[in-house]
This record gives C-alpha cells, structure tokens and sequence, in this order.
C-alpha cells in the first residue's frame, strides 16, 4: 500500500520508539536507487563535448553528489557510455565494440548536436547522423556543445528512469528476452551496418538485374486517330 506521497506504508505495528527507524519500502526501489547513485560513465571524449564533460566532472559542479564521479577507463567496470562529440563512420566501429564489452546494466547518453543527429557536419561523407543509428540511446542531451549544466540534467534524467525500472521487467533478467548484441559496422566505400545486409544484398541485386536488362528510355505513344 502507498500513501498520497508514494511512500510505501505497511500494517504491521510498528513501536514507537522504532518508528523512525524503520523504513518500508520494495525491492525494486533498493535497487534502483543503488544503481543510479553509483553510475561509472566510461572515460572517452571524441570531441569538442568531451571539453565539457570534463568541466562537468571538475570540482567545480562536483559529480560526486550524485554518485557518478568514477569515470572508469575499460568498458568491463563502466554501465554508464557517454558519447561527447562527433561520431565519425572511421570511430563508430569502435564505440559499438565498446558498447559491446560493457556489463548489463548498461546505458547510453548521447551528449551535443553531433552525437544526437550529426550536428553540422551531417552532410558529410564521413559523418555518422545519430550514434543511435547503431546502438540504443537512453537520454539525449542537446547542445553545441552543452554546457556542464545540461548534461548534469541528462545525468538527473537518466536517474529518473533508472528509478522507474522493474527487476521484473528488464531485459537482462529476463531468459526469453535476452540483451542485443550490436554487430560490429564495416567501414568500406561506406559505413555497412551487418543488420541490414539482407536488405543491402536485395538492393544489390534488383541493381545488377536492372542493369542487365535496361528499360527502353522511349515510351511507346501511340498514334492519334484520325476520326
């Protein structure tokens, strides 16, 4: 049962010399509350972001209030991949290895103009429009580039929506819902994502055969009666 306030209430009788020193909650809120509060972002910049990712994590605005100050330099002890800066078609093979390597729970904050849609470089041949393209992006943080106090509100956010996870729910408790794995990305003539090769093999194809066979450029018209 809960009250008005969302504090969980119980009908045990509890003493009251004990009262204030009990305190009645659920599983998935002693959970969730000790992941968001000890969230290791993994130590990578790529661009002019990763400068203010820095500021944020300086002593100024003091991270460790909110249990995130530990920026770890391997995937393997980070659950927390901030990607600061321009996701290049060269760089994102790397970052979907990185993002491979990290444990569940793992979340992703894409931070500034560049990582969210390719900022203003997205006409360029070498610029990949959205690292969410490639892996799934929790919190979105706008900006070219953010200020440190924009992205302490991503961190607040994706505090948020940790809070409201279910161990019940999530899927890397789950055996018939079991975690992606993002196929690494083939960097050639052009970035080949792996899960649309089926699609990318049929465009290929209907191309060779259209190729093979031309259509006529002139259109039959057919002549105009004379009655």
């Amino acid at each position: 049962m809960t009250t008005a306030e969302g504090a969980l209430t119980s009908d045990i009788d509890i003493p009251d010399e004990a009262a204030d020193n009990i305190f009645i909650t659920s599983l998935d809120k002693i959970y969730n509350w000790s992941r968001k509060n000890s969230l290791w972002p993994m130590g990578f910049g790529l661009a002019c972001c990763a400068i203010e990712m820095i500021c944020t994590a300086a002593s100024r605005y003091d991270l460790a209030r909110f249990g995130m100050e530990v920026f770890r330099a391997t995937p393997r002890q980070a659950d927390l991949m901030i990607v600061s800066g321009t996701v290049t078609k060269k760089m994102i093979p790397t970052i979907v290895r990185l993002y491979n390597q990290m444990p569940e729970p793992r979340y992703v904050l894409s931070m500034g103009a560049c990582a969210n849609g390719g900022g203003p470089f997205k006409e360029g041949y070498n610029v990949l429009d959205g690292v969410d393209k490639l892996i799934p992006v929790d919190v979105y943080v706008p900006g070219c580039p953010p200020t440190p106090q924009a992205l302490i509100y991503g961190l607040i956010t994706l505090q948020e929506k940790i809070d409201k996870q279910s161990i019940r729910t999530v899927p890397w408790y789950r055996k018939e819902d079991p975690t992606e794995y993002v196929p690494i990305p083939v960097l050639g003539p052009d970035l080949v994502d792996l899960r649309q090769i089926d699609i990318i093999r049929r465009e290929a194809e209907k191309s060779r055969i259209d190729e093979a066979h031309p259509e006529s450029e002139e259109a039959a018209i057919p002549e105009a009666s004379n009655a």
